[in-house]
């Protein structure tokens, strides 16, 4: 019984799905922060850019 107990504790003890967990958290978070800076450095410029294709595309001569 007890070496039992001692078993599954070591067994507890090297599991390592929740670093796993932390480090796929982490990849999301980069990931979100580049985006995030991404758009915050471009924002205006892409902005303008979809601005200026929807003036293109509405002034466009229908088919």
């Amino acid at each position: 019984m007890l070496l039992n107990i001692l078993t599954k504790i070591e067994a507890w003890k090297q599991a390592d799905d929740g670093a796993t967990a932390i480090e796929y958290g982490l990849i999301a978070a980069g990931i979100a922060v580049a985006i995030s800076a991404v758009v915050f450095t471009f924002g205006a410029d892409l902005a303008g850019m979809f601005s200026n294709m929807a003036t293109e595309i509405s002034g466009a001569a229908p088919v």
